[in-house]
């Protein structure tokens, strides 16, 4: 990297930082540049393995806090140059209030902008979503699409309403005037599906199948296709738009990129068993073993039976009518965008991806055992 690198300037921030995709941007971050000289890492929850980054030659801070509480943010940014926001609550089960859901990732995006504009920061990346676009509840495939191919975006569930509230109020905030006068230049990524070391939805389809003696039983057409992406190259893809954002900011400035690598097209459950099959799963079935119209109906009643517990105990089934249309909509990028605008290419090639994941899988195994 060129020695006058936006890394080498003070005050990169990790807004999210502990979570799923934060650590992975953590430590990408860490690995990936050599002029970054201080990282604040901003969560609500700081995770124990945060101690053991505060020996390096970076000067790691981490910063327990509340995206949600305007101050805490500003406070949390205040100095920064870059800000990579990828702090929010990825929730299609229904564990959260659709209000809590809107908090956190359009409040407290809001408040992540007007950070950013109080205290001078110039440069804004935000971790926005495919569910952005869809798949719609319409089940209207996207087949092979990029940023610009027309799909009509019908939302009904709180997260991909949330998320695409929040990318709107990001790519608005593009050329804002920050203290000081220079203006914020923002972009927002839309990663795919993405799997790989730490995926809660991943390790839950795991003991699920344990439960089940290890079987997982074919619910969705083998033919539906997915585009999935590994965490890893997401990271990357943060680090390289923070890393040519200020060089760059005429072309990559309000911006939408969907964030991909090479992982195969597949249907969920069977992408899925490309890391629980080699880890002693095998799923049943060459077709769905129950017709979609009772899917249909087992998705409305565990809607029904949601809300009529949820005075009692929290109900979260992973079947809901959302997560069903989603499994059952084809929706696959293939967009070169990316790699035009700041030179992406996977730092993670699919073989090396399938097996960090499977290793993973496997420690939770034995940890289960």
């Amino acid at each position: 990297m060129a020695s006058d690198s936006r890394f080498g300037r003070p005050g990169t921030v990790a807004a999210g930082g502990c979570g799923f995709l934060g650590e992975h941007v953590v430590r990408m971050l860490l690995q990936q540049e050599p002029q970054l000289r201080e990282l604040r890492i901003f969560d609500l929850h700081l995770g124990p393995w945060l101690e053991e980054l505060k020996t390096g030659p970076v000067q790691v801070t981490a910063i327990q806090g509340d995206v949600t509480q305007a101050h805490e943010v500003a406070a949390a940014v205040a100095g920064a140059h870059v800000v990579i926001h990828t702090a929010g609550l990825v929730d299609v089960f229904g564990k959260t209030s659709p209000e809590t859901i809107h908090e956190v990732n359009v409040q407290g995006t809001r408040n992540v902008i007007e950070a950013c504009v109080q205290t001078g920061t110039r440069f804004l990346v935000y971790t926005s979503s495919m569910e952005v676009v869809g798949p719609n509840v319409k089940g209207q495939p996207f087949y092979r699409g990029n940023e610009n191919t027309p799909y009509e975006a019908v939302h009904r569930h709180p997260y991909p309403c949330s998320k695409a509230l929040a990318e709107q109020l990001v790519l608005e905030a593009n050329g804002r005037k920050v203290l000081g006068g220079l203006p914020l230049v923002t972009c927002a990524l839309r990663p795919t599906g993405i799997y790989g070391e730490g995926h809660q939805i991943m390790r839950d389809f795991y003991h699920q199948g344990l439960r089940l003696g290890g079987r997982l039983f074919r619910a969705i057409p083998a033919s539906v296709e997915h585009g999935r992406v590994y965490v890893g190259n997401v990271a990357w893809m943060h680090v390289l738009v923070a890393r040519e954002l200020e060089h760059r900011a005429a072309l990559m400035g309000g911006q939408v990129y969907f964030c991909y690598d090479n992982s195969p097209y597949k249907s969920y459950e069977d992408f899925n068993m490309e890391f629980l099959g080699p880890c002693g799963l095998r799923l049943v079935g060459t077709h769905p073993l129950l017709p979609y119209w009772l899917l249909v109906f087992l998705a409305a009643l565990n809607v029904l039976l949601q809300w009529l517990l949820r005075p009692l105990l929290l109900y979260a089934p992973l079947l809901n009518p959302y997560t069903l249309a989603m499994a059952n909509t084809t929706f696959t990028v293939s967009t070169d965008k990316a790699r035009r605008h700041f030179g992406y290419e996977p730092l993670f090639s699919w073989e090396e991806s399938r097996t960090r994941t499977i290793r993973w899988v496997q420690a939770v195994e034995g940890s289960a055992q």
